[in-house]
This record gives C-alpha cells, structure tokens and sequence, in this order.
C-alpha cells in the first residue's frame, strides 16, 4: 500500500522482529524504543550509548504485567532501570514470578502504549526499554533509526488485511483417503496463512469450517499439553464425514502469543501457574488472537455462512461481528490425559470453551486418562 504511515508502520514492524530500536512519536512527543526479548548486554550496551550518558532507561510493561508485579496502574507503567542492570536483570522484571530488583514505577511515555502493541504484533514480548527521543541522538542516527506515528498502529492490522491476496494453491492428498486443496494466502508485511479446503464443499450453502491456530507442538509433535493436535485430527475427520469443508491455518500460536512466548508460558505452568495466569504474567492478555484474517481469507474464498467447528463462543462472535452468518456450530473434544488436564479445564472454566461433558469426565478424577472423546453429533 502506498500510505506513508502504513508503510513506516511496516517498517517498524520489521525492525522490532529483528531486535532493533524505532522512534515513536505522539505529536511532539516520542521515544526510542527496543524490545528487551532477545536483547544481550552488548546490545543494552550499544543502547545505552546510543541513547547518550545523560539518558534514564525506562522499562515499558503493559498493565497485566504491572499487575503481575503487584504495581497497581490504570494502563502500562515505567520502571526505572539502574545504569548497572544488566541484559538478564531487566528481562527478569519482564517475566520473571518473582522480582528482586526494586520497582520504582511511574506513568509511561504516550507513545510507549501504541509501542507495546507493535511488540505484540512482532511477537515479542510487550516489554520495551524506552527514552524521550532526543533530536542529536536522531540526527546522529536517522539512516538506521525508523520513525512513525503512534497513532498509525491501531488501524495497521486492517490495512494489513486489505492486502491478503491468494500466492499459490496446489492438490494435496491426505492420509485415510482425504482429498485436499491447499491454498495459501500472503499480505504484504510477510503474514501468511493456509485453507485447507477438504473434499468439495458447496459455498452456496453453510460450510463446515474450522478456525486452527497452528501448534507445532501438537499438531506436528503430538504434545500432551494441550488438545489442538487432536482438534485438527478430529476436524479433518469430520470434514470428511460432512461431505467437504474448510480448515483455515492460522499463524497464532500460543494464542496470538508466538511459540517463544509460547514456551515461556509453558515454564511458569510448569513452576504452578495455569495457562491464563501465564499469559497474564508475561504481559498478555488472556488471548491476544485476531480472527481479522480468518474473514478475509473466508470473503476470498466465497464462502459467507459458515458451521464452525469449535468450542470456544469467541470465535463464533468474532466471525458475526465480522459479517459472516454462523449457521451452527460442531465442538471438538479431543483427548484427556494427565498432561493437558489442568489447561483443559482451565480453558472451560476460565476462559469460557465449551467443555461441559469434559468438566463432567474430569470430575470423575484418573479414570479419564487416554480416553478419546470424539466430535460430539
């Protein structure tokens, strides 16, 4: 797209998934600002001196977080960085449980809250280090310093959307018989997503649909930590049995968190939180997913009522809200074991998925291990 401001948005969307340092400005206000995830202390450093002696470093965490950190805050808060902390000091302040540093926390920079939203969409962690933007250090530094408008992240996502186009399809055929198409969508800031379209649906009609967040975890390796390698199994399955529908694949993993995050999560449920606490404590919202893409990919492919297969409600008004006609809905249940149970129940009792004959097998305590609970009728 030719919008300037769309385009430094990309640009710096580009340069926080690399690691690097933008400008943010709010008017005649702004930052510099870096993302902590995956900084080193030569990095910190090189920042450090960038920014010139006089600056103070501030950590940027969003509300979740300060909240983590027991920091009451109506938004995102700033914490002072002491010029001895280190790369692993600061990242600690961002997902660490417990925090042994002191927190002096103040309100943060205008620009710094549209700043962690570009951090999110990078899959980063939304924690960044901060400065006010000086104009000797920005004169010093504009060939390699990008710079745009705080107020051009809100409507980036959508006009990112706008630019979905198909880039290939091609047959596929499946294991058990299934006949598939795989057609692959791609916009214009390097976002990619998948339809998988099984057997031959009628787009005249309601079209079985299942909205899939990728899980290399469980869709590729089988992980018993969650249920999706199962769900995807299931739909599959069940597509067939209706005669064709669509599987669209979505970049999302973890929730929108990105597998690294992802993984992270993974570490705090295994020192005792669940999932959404998790999420929670990284800064993140229970589930930071967008199903912007899912409706476009639907509006391409021509098919404007849909019979989701899910259990989680929130895809179904996601997808009404949009202005496709959800016609009914199929819930998936996959397998219980020992390892996903307290994220399954979690998810039914937290975040709202419709699990309620899961949570009355879950009652009945160990008995439920390996049983394979398939789509409901």
């Amino acid at each position: 797209m030719g919008d300037p401001a769309y385009v430094m948005v990309a640009r710096a969307l580009s340069e926080f998934r690399s690691g690097r340092p933008i400008i943010v400005m709010d008017g005649n206000e702004g930052v510099i600002a870096l993302p902590v995830d995956g900084m080193g202390d030569d990095q910190l450093a090189a920042f450090r001196q960038l920014c010139g002696a006089p600056a103070q470093l501030r950590l940027v965490l969003t509300e979740r977080r300060a909240r983590s950190l027991g920091v009451s805050s109506g938004g995102p808060i700033a914490l002072a960085i002491d010029e001895t902390a280190s790369a692993a000091d600061i990242l600690s302040l961002a997902v660490n449980v417990e925090v042994k540093l002191r927190l002096d926390a103040s309100p943060p920079p205008r620009a710094a809250a549209p700043a962690l939203e570009l951090a999110k969409l990078a899959q980063r962690l939304p924690a960044l280090l901060v400065v006010p933007k000086d104009d000797a250090v920005v004169a010093r530094f504009v060939p390699s310093l990008i710079s745009f408008e705080a107020a051009a992240v809100a409507p980036f996502r959508q006009d990112a959307l706008a630019t979905l186009t198909v880039a290939s399809a091609a047959s596929v055929p499946l294991q058990g018989g299934l006949s598939a198409r795989f057609v692959v969508f791609r916009d214009e800031v390097g976002g990619t997503a998948t339809a998988v379209i099984v057997g031959n649906p009628d787009f005249r009609s309601p079209v079985p649909v299942r909205i899939h967040s990728a899980c290399l975890t469980g869709d590729v390796f089988g992980s018993r930590r969650c249920d999706c390698g199962d769900q995807l199994r299931l739909a599959l399955a069940r597509l067939d049995e209706e005669g064709g529908g669509v599987i669209l694949y979505l970049r999302q993993e973890g929730r929108g968190l990105g597998l690294a995050n992802k993984m992270r999560a993974y570490q705090l449920q295994d020192d005792g939180l669940d999932t959404l606490d998790a999420n929670a404590t990284l800064g993140f919202d229970d589930d930071e997913r967008d199903y912007g893409m899912a409706v476009r990919m639907l509006e391409l492919l021509g098919c404007k009522r849909v019979l989701l297969l899910t259990n989680n409600p929130a895809k179904l008004d996601g997808l009404a809200q949009a202005g496709i006609e959800v016609s009914g809905r199929i819930p998936l249940q996959g397998t219980v074991n020992a390892d996903n149970r307290r994220y399954l129940t979690a998810k039914a009792t937290r975040a709202g998925h419709k699990l309620d004959q899961l949570l009355s097998l879950l009652g009945e305590g160990d008995e439920t291990e390996h049983r394979d609970l398939r789509a409901e009728r």
